[in-house]
């Protein structure tokens, strides 16, 4: 499929590897919202449903996600569908930064916390990483589907989506 339009991109589940060797998963679920999971990184295990996010074409296959997390970390996502690479820059606070382990978890359980975590900082300075990454795996799941994303980041997941097994 060769990507055009932003319908295009809406409801796509993408699995890509930063060339740090992080990886992540996210899940387009509309044209404001996301969910995502962290598969390994200095925050691996933190998964996140319904983080609202501004969403953009800047050209045709070309997708900006930008959003703020409620622990005050910035990210900024550029997805080059057609040749299978993003462009990422995630500002973390330096709270996240000194101690990511607060993050892990199923952030939806914890808001409270992380405000809380992002309000007693410190946030600054911010900790920026600039990274370009390959998309491993792609599949269009439709929108609004609460069964893409629904469980932790574990062990093997990613093989098992990739399987067609999750």
């Amino acid at each position: 499929m060769e990507f055009k339009t932003l319908t295009d991109f809406l409801g796509m589940q993408l699995i890509y590897q930063y060339d740090n060797g992080w990886e992540y998963e996210i899940y387009i679920k509309n044209d404001h919202t996301i969910d995502y999971r962290i598969h390994s990184g200095i925050v691996a295990g933190r998964w996140v449903k319904d983080q609202s996010v501004t969403i953009s074409l800047l050209l045709p296959g070309v997708y900006k996600v930008a959003w703020t997390e409620p622990t005050g970390t910035d990210v900024s996502l550029d997805f080059m569908l057609n040749e299978k690479k993003t462009n990422g820059i995630i500002f973390f606070p330096k709270w996240v930064n000194d101690d990511p382990k607060r993050t892990i978890g199923y952030q939806n359980e914890q808001l409270p916390l992380m405000k809380q975590y992002c309000l007693a900082g410190p946030t600054y300075p911010k900790v920026v990483v600039s990274e370009f990454s390959t998309i491993k795996f792609m599949r269009q799941r439709g929108t609004d589907s609460e069964t893409v994303i629904n469980q932790d980041p574990r062990t093997g997941l990613i093989a098992d989506i990739m399987l067609g097994k999750a």
